[in-house]
């Protein structure tokens, strides 16, 4: 299912996705992690809910054009919308029932290196088997 949110993603132009967290991620980028597992969900184990976060990591911290870019990114639709992106194969390649973005959860700044920048994290609800 990391595969299927990041091959989701990749089609926000610009933007370098990782289905695994990376040791040197190029930037901007999409880091999908996996942050937990609700099993039992229906009858005879018939559906379990993966909770996942999504951070996209802009470009350096004190530019205005990170910021610019941010907003583009957490808007609710349009062409370079996470949500979008995200929602736009529901079934991630066949292999889940629903995905849903609920929320952006976090804005703020990680230190990769020595270079700070801003990131967003998203909550990701997939349900599949």
């Amino acid at each position: 299912m990391r595969s299927g949110l990041a091959t989701n993603l990749a089609t926000i132009s610009g933007i370098r996705t990782y289905a695994d967290i990376p040791d040197n991620p190029v930037m901007p980028a999409a880091v999908v992690q996996l942050q937990s597992v609700s099993y039992n969900q229906a009858f005879a184990r018939g559906l379990t809910e993966y909770n996942f976060v999504v951070t996209i990591i802009f470009g350096r911290v004190a530019t205005s054009q990170a910021q610019k870019s941010m907003d583009e990114l957490i808007d609710d639709g349009g062409g370079r919308s996470v949500k979008s992106a995200i929602e736009s194969d529901k079934t991630l390649g066949g292999n889940a029932y629903d995905t849903r973005v609920a929320e952006m959860t976090n804005i703020t700044s990680v230190t990769i290196g020595d270079i700070t920048y801003l990131s967003a994290d998203f909550a990701v609800t997939v349900f599949a088997d």
